[in-house]
């Protein structure tokens, strides 16, 4: 195999623009997002491929802020990204820019083309231009101003931005090819009039540049030599080509890549706000929403989202990736980071019975088997102990490996115990079980000979910490929630996304929990302090992720 065959499509690029000399050698990509919300997992992946190849290559990246439509952009939006892409590990080594920073000089572009008879300023309407653009299968017909001299259009345009027009009353078009077959090229917009303060020029302008005319020229100007985008503007891009040739300005090359697609997501970041609008989650960084910040205050780890997109790959075909993958990244990576505890979310007591009342000894457990310098940590051992209610069953057959009648379970890092009674109340449930300890079973030391099958986890009842532990599931209960034409995708929000469980009882070491560590409750999964609700003396835990995939039977 040859080394170019184990390369993506986008390196091989690259080493052949490189081997020909292209751009003096160099690679300078930027990302682009527009502040208009949350950066979500799918542009975990335009990051990861324009920082990393520039990276790889010894090149740079700029962040550019596209922020050409005032009336949905907001600093909000615009901190998010920075904090985001830096949780990621990436900086723009480039530098970071904005759009707006062009403003002026993609108005002078704007009359270069008007003055040579290439763009013209449309009185229609926006319903008019779109009926008049026709069809991808019938050509569009001119525009009935498509013939203005470029003196009246340099005239209109300049009254345009002047504010002499109203919002909507004109637009300005390029004039390209009314019959092309891509419908992009049928004379596309250009600027339109909008009156709305724009969170960095004020109300400076009240004529706005398109995405697809501003975006070309910004790369130009930045001399970005590979402008990296996701498939969908793959029939953007001989506009983009277009505007350069005829600008006779730097030719920013585009290449096109496969975008992330989820089962089980909605990746639209007009959607998600929809939902952030109405309820249903909890802002944008709720824990169940698909944005970097959600999974950041959900517990996920940059170095497993990094991986995952390493695993998921550069292709040029659309796919759909399996989200379990995503969790697959995710419990790899916390399997040899995350400090193992213990807690009991679903707590019923435990006693002792032959263990001294007094009694509290300091017993060592490891804190990551994976991470052997990691170290041990001391835990509270006594009488009183908390266990999962579940493990314990008052009838249970030979399969059964907790604890129950006749049986005799570890508790970890500690003793062997072995059933001895059980107390239920008036409706028959099971408030408190006891048990007899096997004093020379203690873990590290055991030479009891007392088999045990089964292994629980515990918390000394005394020195307990009370918690509340959100058990978060899937946002969808459907795998495509946005592929349905009769059916809006909130029909299928889950009502099991979100479990709350109140009183938990959590080992005394969790009291300094911080948010931005995800530990491994033993048994349980992995859970982090919550960023937005969890305090010292009120603790509240988020669930990342199960240790095992539980939706595999749910299919």
């Amino acid at each position: 195999m040859s080394e170019n065959t184990s390369r993506h499509f986008l390196q091989q690029k690259i080493d052949a623009d490189i081997s020909e000399g292209k751009n003096g050698g160099l690679v300078h990509t930027r990302f682009p997002p527009e502040p208009n919300g949350y950066l979500h997992i799918g542009h975990a992946k335009a990051i990861c491929i324009s920082f990393g190849l520039a990276e790889e290559f010894g090149g740079k990246t700029n962040l550019r802020f596209d922020d050409t439509n005032p009336i949905k952009e907001d600093v909000e939006y615009v901190d998010a990204i920075r904090e985001d892409i830096k949780w990621l590990g990436f900086e723009p080594n480039g530098g970071e820019f904005f759009t707006s920073d062009y403003f002026d000089q993609l108005y002078m572009y704007a009359l270069k083309l008007i003055d040579g008879g290439k763009a013209y300023v449309d009185d229609q309407s926006s319903d008019d231009i779109a009926k008049q653009k026709g069809t991808p299968t019938q050509p569009g017909t001119h525009s009935p101003f498509r013939d203005r001299t470029p003196e009246e259009n340099r005239d209109l345009f300049e009254r345009m931005k002047a504010g002499e027009f109203k919002a909507g009353s004109r637009v300005l078009r390029a004039k390209i090819d009314m019959g092309n077959p891509n419908m992009h090229l049928r004379d596309p917009l250009m600027y339109r009039i909008l009156f709305a303060t724009h969170h960095r020029t004020g109300d400076k302008w009240c004529i706005y540049p398109m995405y697809d005319f501003a975006h070309g020229q910004s790369d130009s100007i930045e001399g970005i030599t590979h402008s990296l985008c996701s498939l969908e503007f793959e029939v953007h891009r001989p506009l983009y080509d277009w505007y350069i040739e005829n600008l006779e300005i730097f030719p920013s090359s585009q290449t096109e890549f496969a975008r992330l697609n989820l089962n089980y997501t909605v990746m639209s970041k007009r959607k998600l706000l929809s939902i952030v609008e109405d309820g249903s989650v909890d802002g944008w960084d709720d824990p169940r929403m698909p944005t970097l910040s959600g999974l950041r205050r959900r517990g996920y780890t940059p170095e497993s989202i990094r991986e995952f997109i390493n695993r998921v790959g550069v292709a040029k075909r659309e796919n759909i990736i399996d989200v379990g993958l995503l969790e697959f990244a995710l419990r790899d990576d916390l399997n040899q980071v995350a400090p193992r505890v213990m807690a009991v979310l679903d707590p019923i007591k435990l006693i002792i019975l032959n263990y001294p009342e007094s009694q509290i000894e300091m017993l060592p457990s490891e804190n990551n088997p994976e991470d052997p310098d990691s170290g041990y940590r001391e835990l509270p051992f006594g009488r009183e102990l908390y266990i999962e209610s579940e493990d314990f069953k008052i009838e249970a057959n030979r399969k059964w490996f907790r604890l129950a009648p006749g049986k005799v379970v570890r508790l970890k890092s500690a003793y062997k115990v072995e059933y001895a009674n059980h107390i239920t109340d008036p409706s028959g449930k099971v408030t408190e079980v006891h048990v007899n300890y096997f004093e020379n079973s203690k873990s590290g030391s055991d030479t009891s000979g007392i088999k045990a099958k089964g292994t629980l986890h515990w918390v000394e009842a005394t020195k307990a910490i009370d918690a509340e532990v959100r058990l978060y599931d899937r946002l969808f209960s459907d795998d495509n929630p946005d592929g349905h034409k009769d059916q809006l995708f909130t029909e299928f929000l889950n009502p099991s996304s979100l479990k709350i469980l109140k009183d938990c009882k959590l080992e005394p070491s969790l009291t300094s929990a911080k948010p931005g560590t995800t530990y491994q409750f033993t048994r349980l999964g992995y859970f982090t302090p919550d960023s937005r609700y969890s305090q010292q003396d009120a603790l509240v835990f988020n669930r990342t992720v199960t240790l095992r995939d539980g939706w595999k039977g749910k299919d």
